[in-house]
Formats: structure tokens, sequence, C-alpha cells
């Protein structure tokens, strides 16, 4: 699935926050949550396109990077979401249906990973589908 866009490696790093936003809804992030995001950046993110970072690893593992390290980050859940949000309406081009699609899968199945989806996912799972469907 190559895409017919240019991704950045500000791309990736704004999928990590937003995905931690999803885990972090509900106030925790279970191991499954993160199990579930690494095997969505292995079996969809990597192949997605061939950038790479500084290091000349696939950029897609920066929304692994930015998942484990939030702490380093001076932002809340919520922040992060709307960074991701701010992002996706200064680089549009970039959000196509494809794209659209796979986020909304991977924030989904990791939403579902454990316990099921609760409240605060829905909710947070419901304005994601609503924004990236306003392509």
């Amino acid at each position: 699935m190559k895409p017919n866009i240019k991704t950045t490696q500000a791309f990736y790093h704004n999928l990590g926050k937003l995905f931690y936003a999803i885990a972090f809804s509900d106030k925790k992030v279970s191991p499954e949550e993160f199990k579930v995001l690494q095997e969505y950046v292995e079996s969809y993110w990597l192949p997605y396109d061939d950038l790479t970072d500084i290091f000349g690893s696939d950029a897609a593992h920066l929304i692994e990077v930015v998942f484990e390290g939030v702490h380093f980050f001076d932002e809340s859940a919520d922040d992060m979401y709307n960074a991701f949000i701010t992002y996706k309406n200064e680089q549009p081009h970039l959000y196509n249906d494809q794209v659209s699609r796979l986020i909304l899968e991977t924030a989904r199945a990791i939403a579902y990973s454990f316990a099921q989806v609760n409240k605060s996912e829905l909710i947070i799972l419901n304005k994601l589908e609503m924004e990236l469907n306003r392509l």
C-alpha cells in the first residue's frame, strides 16, 4: 500500500501523539494497547512508505517512539489529540481516504485491545472519525 503522497517525520510523530491520546483517553495505558500499536506499525505503517529517519530506520517507528516517550512531552493527552488535529488541518494533502481508514483502524484496534471500549474511548474515536471524514 504505497501512498501517492509524500509523508514526513512530523506525520508519524503526530500519529504517535494521536494513538497515545486514544490509549490514554481512559486515564491509563495498558501493555495490550502498546502491543496492538506495535503490531499495526509492523503490519501496516512500516509498509506504508519508504521514508526513513536521520538514523536510516523506517520513519514509521516514530509512532512507537513518541507513544512510549510521552513523558518527555509537556502535553496532556487532550493536547496531543489537538496537536494531531492541528497538524492534519495544516497538512490536509497527507490525509486521503486510504490513510484516514488506516488511522481509524489503528485507533479502534488500540481502543478495543483491552477490556473493550469504554465511554471515554468511544467519544474520542467518534471525534476522530468525524474529523477524518471532513477531508
